[in-house]
């Protein structure tokens, strides 16, 4: 099969989404063990390109970028137009993988996207109008025109298929995997006192502010939030992996996820995690995790506490769920639900 992949979304800083965006390549590449053509396509700016370029240094993968000023109304202009296909862009394709971005045509072959989550249709207050817009169509779109839908999770599935009403037969699950630099072994980060991680961005779904009041009822520990709009801001993969391994736990306490995926990165760097009790982590956690209503602060600095006095214990069962995660496995779902659609 000859696989194209729209990759636009690694334009920006990576967040979760970027992430995923990242290892299916990966993954798709390992799974296909030179059996299939994987190319990675976007409609970017020029400093998008870069990035994109950048982000995809040491894959092995074709690079079909087009750089165009005002590239987001370009991209809204070639979904909206239907012409021209895909094809002008990047070749023949048996496969085209949509982003969230765009929904360019195309002439021939199987048609796929990935749902990460519903959350800006169940929570449209905590999602900017832009960025809700844009998934909104991308839904109508991905539940209209798809031949395979793969949802991150299986919770991500069933909320796709009743909030959507997709067909079963269309949905798959192709989980996200750990990428390789999160892992107990190497360099730790130190801080003056012993700190709790966040990985979080400061939008509301994220659910900071409880956990802000949870560490003043611990005032032996330090809070510590990497990602956009935090203290720390964006930090890159190394410094991440350094982050998770010095931290004396993990703590996630989200209202709404597609997956989660720090909790298992957390677990695969042997750090012990408190996640929320909303079913949405309940895969993410798998029996590793302890977790905490995410709207009660004293909840959650009960389950820290626990946490340390339990580590060891906590540590051990992470490291055996998380390494059930790997892109290679969702390569092979990926090929998989190509295959049979």
């Amino acid at each position: 099969m000859r696989i194209a992949v729209d990759v636009s979304p690694l334009a920006l800083p990576r967040t979760g989404i970027g992430t995923y965006v990242r290892g299916m390549l990966s993954g798709l590449l390992e799974a296909s063990g030179g059996s299939h053509e994987v190319v990675a396509f976007s409609v970017t700016s020029v400093g998008g390109s870069r990035r994109i370029a950048a982000q995809l240094d040491g894959l092995p993968v074709e690079l079909r970028a087009r750089s165009l000023p005002l590239a987001r109304v370009w991209r809204s202009a070639w979904s909206r137009l239907g012409r021209p296909g895909v094809e002008r862009l990047v070749g023949p394709v048996d496969v085209l993988h949509l982003s969230d971005w765009m929904q360019p045509p195309q002439r021939a072959g199987v048609r796929a996207t990935t749902i990460y989550d519903l959350g800006p249709l169940h929570f449209p207050d905590w999602t900017h109008p832009r960025t809700r817009r844009l998934h909104e169509e991308s839904f109508r779109h991905a539940a209209r025109a798809c031949d395979v839908l793969f949802a991150i999770s299986e919770f991500t599935r069933r909320d796709a298929a009743e909030t959507l009403g997709i067909e079963q037969n269309r949905l798959r699950v192709a989980y996200p995997g750990v990428d390789a630099a999160f892992s107990p072994e190497g360099e730790k980060a130190e801080r003056e006192r012993p700190y709790v991680l966040a990985v979080a961005s400061d939008e509301p779904r994220k659910n900071l502010g409880v956990l802000a009041a949870a560490l003043k009822l611990l005032p032996e520990l330090e809070l510590v939030v990497a990602g956009p709009g935090s203290a720390l801001g964006h930090v890159g993969e190394q410094e991440l992996a350094r982050l998770y391994r010095g931290a004396a736990a993990f703590a996630f306490p989200s209202r709404f996820e597609g997956f989660g995926l720090p909790v298992v990165e957390a677990m695969a760097s042997g750090t012990p995690v408190v996640s929320s009790s909303h079913p949405s982590l309940d895969e993410a956690s798998g029996d590793a995790a302890l977790r905490a209503d995410p709207d009660d602060p004293e909840a959650f600095a009960g389950a820290l506490e626990r946490a340390l006095a339990e580590r060891e214990a906590l540590v051990e069962r992470g490291l055996a769920h998380a390494a059930r995660f790997t892109w290679r496995a969702t390569g092979e779902a990926l090929v998989a639900g190509y295959a049979n659609a």
